[in-house]
């Protein structure tokens, strides 16, 4: 797109978001509809969504390499397409579930990470409320709060307990509040998986059912594992679009 595009949709945009004025009446830039007060009060009350991206990334790259390192020997092998199909599909389920489990119980150790330290931050609250408080300070001290101004930030957030312990946990031990479920998590590996290595095999299986018709079942095996990879990187890069993100 060239500079006069790009300026142009940009100026289009632009006109669809909403001017807001300061309190004097001076005018600001347009600000896009996500950022209205409105709409930011209502994103921070239902609080981040909890993506998957990550498994679904998990699952693709590993149900490509590993299906195509069984592909690979078993035609250095001299193997005929249906021993690689029987092959692939076996370690489809077999290490499809594997990495599910282990995605599962991984995900499932930092929550129970997050509540085991929110226990002990509730216990420390309990047990000696002052010297938590005086953790407190030197948190917000350091983005800049000082005086009274850091006095009364320290009051705000230990006036209200479930504040305080999301405070503690966030701030103190850098975790995060929330994180993906383990089941969605497990189930976007094992998903991703299957589908990617069942795509890696169908050269073959195309092969198999037209008694060996088919033409270089394994370069064509290779190509789509290469489109595989393409698509994971295409997917990561909308993700870290921040106007995707925010539907811009």
């Amino acid at each position: 797109m060239t500079a006069a595009r790009a300026s142009s949709a940009w100026c289009a945009r632009a006109a669809e978001h909403r001017r807001v004025s300061t309190p004097l009446g001076s005018p600001l830039l347009p600000i896009p509809d996500h950022h209205t007060p409105e709409a930011v009060r209502l994103r921070l009350e239902d609080g981040p969504d909890q993506g998957y991206v990550r498994d679904f990334i998990y699952g693709t790259i590993d149900g490509a390499v590993t299906i195509f390192a069984i592909a690979a020997g078993a035609v250095g092998a001299n193997f005929s397409g249906g021993i690689v199909v029987v092959l692939g599909l076996a370690n489809l389920f077999v290490d499809g579930f594997s990495m599910a489990d282990s995605n599962y119980r991984g995900t499932r150790a930092d929550h129970e990470a997050r509540d085991e330290v929110r226990r002990y931050e509730s216990d420390q609250i309990d047990l000696i409320p002052e010297g938590q408080r005086e953790e407190v300070r030197p948190i917000y001290a350091a983005k800049g709060f000082e005086g009274p101004d850091l006095g009364r930030m320290v009051e705000v957030i230990t006036a209200d307990r479930d504040r305080w312990l999301n405070t503690m946990p966030q701030e103190k031990h850098r975790l995060q509040l929330q994180g993906p479920e383990p089941i969605p998590a497990a189930a976007a590996t094992f998903a991703t998986f299957l589908v990617v290595g069942a795509i890696r095999l169908l050269p073959f299986f195309v092969d198999e059912l037209t008694d060996g018709a088919a033409d270089s079942p394994f370069l064509w095996s290779t190509v789509l594992t290469a489109a595989a990879f393409v698509a994971v990187g295409a997917a990561k890069g909308d993700t870290r679009n921040p106007h995707l993100a925010l539907g811009d």
